[in-house]
């Protein structure tokens, strides 16, 4: 009798051992795949979500996530769009577990210069918030163009139509200084 309690509790043991080993090989499996999530995919993981979008700046933003892409995301406010580099951001919430890499090759190649170049090709008039500024530091106006690491931007007085005659002055922003860029629906501010 007992050899057939030790034989009993040796089988036991190296059951619990093989349960041990399979759920620690699973905890290491997780913690390798979460390790391989990047922040863009994640982001496109909570496409449709309402977040909030803290800026390392100060400002927040809140508002539906609608894109996500290598460099930037935008969310819908209730009359806004606003787009925010990712350089931008101190911290998100509302962010689900979730993450979805990008299928696309095309889409993994758009950053915020072809984001940027949609935006004066519409002639879109927008308010820029410059990044570790105030947020009451403000510039209204119409990309004029845009380079491999800046835009121009014709300032003009809200609400004023881009033209010639009513520029007040160009501010050329380099991107790194970008914090978020706002726009009406529509393409009013």
């Amino acid at each position: 009798m007992r050899w057939n309690a030790l034989f009993q509790d040796l089988e036991l043991q190296l059951a619990e051992a093989g349960v041990l080993g399979l759920e620690s090989e699973i905890a290491e499996r997780s913690r390798a795949d979460t390790a391989a999530i990047a922040l863009d995919d994640r982001l496109r993981g909570s496409l449709g979500c309402r977040l909030r979008i803290h800026l390392s700046a100060g400002p927040v933003f809140a508002g539906t996530l609608s894109h996500a892409g290598s460099e930037s995301l935008v969310i819908d406010e209730a009359a806004h769009q606003v787009l925010i580099p990712y350089s931008a951001v101190g911290h998100y919430t509302g962010l689900g577990r979730f993450a979805a890499g990008e299928a696309s090759p095309v889409r993994r190649r758009l950053g915020l210069a072809s984001a940027l170049r949609g935006l004066a090709r519409d002639r879109a008039e927008l308010t820029v918030l410059m990044a570790g500024r105030s947020p009451d530091v403000q510039l209204s106006g119409v990309i004029d163009r845009v380079g491999r690491d800046f835009f121009d931007l014709a300032m003009t007085l809200p609400g004023e139509a881009r033209r010639a005659g009513r520029v007040a002055d160009v501010a050329t922003v380099p991107f790194r200084a970008l914090g978020a860029l706002r726009s009406r629906r529509g393409g009013e501010l």
